[in-house]
C-alpha cells in the first residue's frame, strides 16, 4: 500500500494510506544503513510504501520511500555535520518572523531562504505578531517588506490579536502542501489555531528569564487545512544551520545576486574582494541591499568547507 507521512517521532511514525486509514509505522532497518546521510531517513511529506505487520494494533511497515521531489533540510541540532531534513514534497515554506517578543534575525530569515531556494521551494515571510509594532518595529516592517518583496518574496503581515493578515495567509495556504517554520516564541502555533480552528495546538508563552520561546512542538506534524491543502508544523528552533551548499554555490540562492554572476570579471567569483565583481558594483550602487550582502557575507564565512585528504605515494 502507497502511504503519506503525517508525522515523525524519531522512531515511529504516523502514515494515512490513500483510502485514508491511518497507521503507527515503524521502519524497516535497512533504510538505516542504505547510504542515507541525514538524521532522519523517513521526513514528514514523504510517500512511502508500508505493509500491515499487526491487524489488531493497525501498525505497518515502511518497506520503501519514494523519490522526493524535493525537501528542506537543515543542519541537524545534535550531530553538526549531519543534516536534518525538516519536511519533503512541498508547495511551498513559510517563514513565521517576528520584530518582537522575540524579535527574529535578518541572519536566520535569510539562512531559511536560502535553503528553501537551494531545493527550489518558494517562500513566504511573515511578519506575525503586528499588534505589538511600536514606531521602530513598524519602520524595520517597512524597510524589510521592500527589501523582500523587491527580490521576488511575497511577504505577509499578521496578527492573531487583530485578525490583520489571517485571511491572506488563509488564501496562500489553499490546496497547497506548505511548511510551517520559525524560531520558538513567534507565534507560530496560534497562527495554525486560526486557520484550523479544530485542531487546538499548544501554545505557550514567551519565557520572560530568556526572551526566547518555549518549544511546544517536539516533532515535525502534517495538519488538514479546511478547504483543501495541508500545513506541515514544525519544531521551533534556535538556529538554521545551512548544510550541503558550498562556499562557492552561495551567491546563486541569492535571487538578487544570480541575475548577475554571469557579468563578473571571474568564474569562480565569491563577491568580496575581487576586482570587476558586478555584485559588490550592484551593492555600491543600491542596486543589491547592503544589508542582504552583509548577510551573505555572514552565511559565507560560517559555511565550513570539507577537508581535501590526499593519499601518501
Amino acid at each position: 500500500m502507497r502511504a503519506l507521512v503525517y508525522k515523525s517521532t524519531g522512531s515511529w511514525y504516523v502514515v494515512k494510506d490513500e483510502a485514508g486509514n491511518i497507521y503507527h509505522a515503524r521502519m524497516k532497518g535497512v533504510f538505516k544503513i542504505d547510504g542515507i546521510t541525514s538524521t532522519n531517513p523517513i521526513a514528514v511529506g514523504d510517500w512511502v510504501e508500508i505493509e500491515m505487520e499487526n491487524d489488531l494494533e493497525q501498525t505497518v511497515m515502511i518497506t520503501k520511500i519514494e523519490e522526493r521531489r524535493n525537501y528542506i533540510n537543515r543542519q541537524s541540532p545534535r550531530v553538526k555535520h549531519q543534516h536534518h531534513i525538516v519536511a519533503a514534497n512541498l508547495d511551498q515554506s513559510f517563514l513565521i518572523a517576528t520584530l518582537r517578543e522575540p524579535r527574529t534575525s535578518q541572519g536566520f530569515i535569510d539562512r531559511f531562504l536560502v535553503a528553501s531556494e537551494a531545493y527550489h521551494v518558494p517562500s513566504i515571510v511573515v511578519f506575525n505578531k503586528a499588534d505589538l509594532y511600536r514606531k521602530k518595529e513598524e519602520e524595520l516592517f517597512e524597510s524589510y517588506k521592500d527589501m523582500y518583496e523587491s527580490i521576488g518574496y511575497k511577504v505577509i503581515r499578521t496578527s492573531t490579536v487583530t485578525g490583520e493578515g489571517m485571511e491572506e495567509l488563509k488564501a496562500s495556504l489553499h490546496n497547497k502542501i506548505s511548511l510551517f517554520s520559525g524560531h520558538s516564541g513567534v507565534g507560530k502555533s496560534s497562527l495554525i489555531n486560526v486557520v484550523i480552528p479544530d485542531l487546538d495546538v499548544r501554545t505557550q508563552d514567551v519565557s520572560g528569564w530568556s526572551g526566547k520561546g518555549m518549544h511546544t512542538t517536539t516533532f515535525a506534524e502534517m495538519h488538514e487545512v479546511p478547504g483543501g491543502g495541508k500545513l506541515i508544523d514544525t519544531p521551533g528552533m534556535r538556529e538554521f544551520g545551512i548544510v550541503d551548499i558550498s562556499k562557492q554555490e552561495l551567491s546563486h540562492y541569492f535571487p538578487e545576486m544570480r541575475s548577475l554572476i554571469q557579468e563578473c570579471q571571474f568564474n569562480n567569483c565569491m563577491h568580496i574582494n575581487e576586482p570587476g565583481c558586478s555584485v559588490k558594483q550592484a551593492v555600491r550602487d543600491g542596486k543589491i541591499s547592503e544589508d542582504r550582502f552583509v548577510s551573505y557575507y555572514g552565511i559565507l564565512e560560517s559555511i565550513e568547507e570539507p577537508v581535501q585528504k590526499y593519499n601518501k605515494k
